[in-house]
């Protein structure tokens, strides 16, 4: 991937050495100019600013933004760190496993850096959000997406186990709330920035997780909508995301282990330990088609970084307290006639 301004002189030196044999020609960045100028593109000093990739021109949505990342070492959270900093966002990877979120911020370069972080842990979530700003002078965008599946098995309420429950919420909800009050903390003097927090179909609709997990999804949509009622009259957009079921590590390692009830350690480092196969991804991807209601798609961790692309950019300066569901139609609707 090769970013110039619009500006960029196509026969410098700098120009000489595009990454690719055939660099933009004097047409391909005038049509994306007056694109830029026509959309109100993010801009370098008023010079529209685009990435290079793949023989096309793309727009840099999140140029100048600063972002943190919760839950960012793998999975959904990678996704979503590899797609900001694509789109020119300087991104803290905030995890409580070094061991992946250390090597993915050094692969990123200079715009990717990463804090160990256990979102449950509030002098956690304080720190990191003042290295971020004395990093990088401003917080424009948090993604709570920092969560625990907690175990699948058993699944009656008659047998709920307490400590389970506290240990979900912990990280799912209260980990999401610290994430919002100190951001906010920092967004407030600035009347600006925007909040996304990864919640799931489970917060949507009854019967597709297990309790505990459920409770925290649901608690989580209803904490967005309530922090941006509040946060809207300082601008500050709080968004959330729900997904259906990606084949991540962490829910691989769910289905497979849900009837060993002999696994103690529901913490989110824990969860993800196992490296799932490939035929393990591509038999939980074939669940997943089969319960929904699209066709001919494949639910993938970056459909989920899109949608928080989406909320993260300007093109949704005017959506707040919305829960974007990226479902194939799951909750929407059951074909029981035939259609």
């Amino acid at each position: 991937m090769h970013c110039f301004a619009a500006s960029q002189d196509l026969n410098s030196p700098a120009a000489a050495h595009h990454p690719f044999s055939s660099p933009p020609s004097a047409s391909d960045v005038a049509i994306a100019v007056a694109t830029a100028v026509a959309q109100n593109m993010p801009t370098d000093h008023g010079v529209p600013v685009f990435g290079w990739e793949n023989g096309a021109p793309f727009q840099k949505r999140l140029e100048g933004k600063v972002a943190i990342v919760t839950g960012g070492g793998r999975g959904i959270g990678e996704a979503i760190v590899r797609l900001f900093v694509r789109h020119g966002a300087r991104v803290v990877i905030a995890d409580i496993d070094a061991a992946v979120g250390e090597p993915l911020a050094a692969s990123l370069g200079p715009h990717a850096s990463f804090v160990r972080c256990d979102v449950g842990d509030e002098a956690d979530i304080e720190r990191l959000v003042d290295r971020t700003v004395a990093h990088h002078g401003r917080l424009d965008v948090l993604v709570n997406n920092a969560a625990v599946l907690g175990r699948q098995a058993p699944k009656s309420i008659l047998h709920l186990d307490a400590d389970e429950l506290d240990r979900v919420l912990r990280v799912n909800v209260r980990g999401a709330a610290l994430g919002m009050k100190h951001a906010a903390r920092v967004m407030v003097p600035r009347r600006s920035g925007c909040i996304i927090s990864v919640a799931s179909v489970a917060g949507v609709l009854g019967g597709l997780g297990p309790h505990a997990y459920t409770a925290s999804k649901h608690a989580l949509v209803g904490l967005t909508k309530n922090a941006a009622c509040e946060l809207g009259a300082h601008g500050i957009r709080v968004n959330c995301i729900s997904p259906f079921g990606v084949a991540t590590t962490m829910l691989v390692n769910a289905w497979r282990d849900g009837d060993d009830d002999d696994d103690d350690d529901d913490s989110e480092a824990a969860e993800v330990t196992k490296e799932a196969s490939t035929e393990e991804v591509e038999s939980v991807e074939e669940m997943v088609r089969g319960m929904a209601t699209l066709k001919g798609a494949t639910l993938k961790g970056r459909d989920v970084a899109e949608a928080a692309l989406y909320l993260a950019g300007d093109e949704s300066r005017y959506v707040s307290g919305h829960n974007l569901v990226v479902d194939g139609g799951v909750t929407t609707s059951r074909n029981l006639v035939g259609l």
